[in-house]
Parts: structure tokens; sequence; C-alpha cells
């Protein structure tokens, strides 16, 4: 659990951060687990070490931020198999196709509820970051 979070025996909530992946940047932890569901906070293409891909092509920065969503949910417990809702923030919508191919891959048969937004820009000059809610139980 990061610093300055709650108790959980008293709450029920627990904030923390994927032990696989670089400390975050700003004030938020990655994970936030409540009543049985873990929200996790929006993923951008930066590997475990640190480096930000932006320059990378979007099929490279896509792998990497859904492998970040693997991370995040890993170290609660859960997995992809458990996504209830997923949010992604493209900069360029005409690479939608591209990354639903590969979220299609990335989840099977599985259809959480999804919605994608076109945005100006992301953080790092990222094309692409994924927020994602998953079900523990």
């Amino acid at each position: 659990m990061t610093a300055g979070s709650t108790d959980p025996a008293r709450t029920g909530l627990s904030l923390m951060d994927s032990p696989d992946l670089m400390a975050p940047a700003g004030h938020y932890s990655h994970i936030a687990t409540h009543r049985g569901v873990a929200y996790v906070s929006g993923q951008l293409p930066v590997t475990p070490a640190g480096a930000t891909l932006g320059h990378e092509p979007f099929t490279v920065q896509a792998e990497q931020v859904l492998r970040n969503v693997d991370a995040c949910l890993a170290s609660v417990g859960t997995s992809r198999d458990r996504l209830l809702s997923v949010t992604v923030y493209v900069t360029d919508i005409a690479n939608w196709p591209a990354f639903d191919r590969l979220y299609a891959q990335w989840l099977g048969s599985h259809r959480p509820q999804r919605a994608v937004a076109g945005v100006h820009e992301l953080h790092y000059g990222s094309a692409v970051e994924v927020h994602a809610i998953a079900a523990l139980d």
C-alpha cells in the first residue's frame, strides 16, 4: 500500500502500485481496490524501467499499455478475463482499428464494456492510454 492510504481493515479501500511497473510520476496510485472491484489508473506506454515510448509506432505503444494493465491486474490478484469496463484514449482515431485488433487478441472471447475517446494529446507524446475496472471476486 502506498503512503497516505487509508486502513483497508477499516474501510475496505486499498491503494497500491504494481511492483512490476515504474512508480507513478504523479500523485496517484496504479490501482485502487474497494468492495471487490479494482480500478486501474490510466496506463500509458511506459516500460517497467520508466522509458516512455511516445516516439515508437502505435502498435508498440498499445502493446506496452496492455502489458501495463496486465501488471496492474496481476498485482491485485485478478486478470483481464475479470475486466468489467475499459476506457481507451487515442490521439488519432485512425489508429482505432489497429488497437481493436490488438485488444481482441489480448482479450480473446471476453468482451467487457468499452469506450473509446479521441483526444488532442496525451502525456509524454503518447498515442494511447487505457483505464480499466475489474472484478476481484
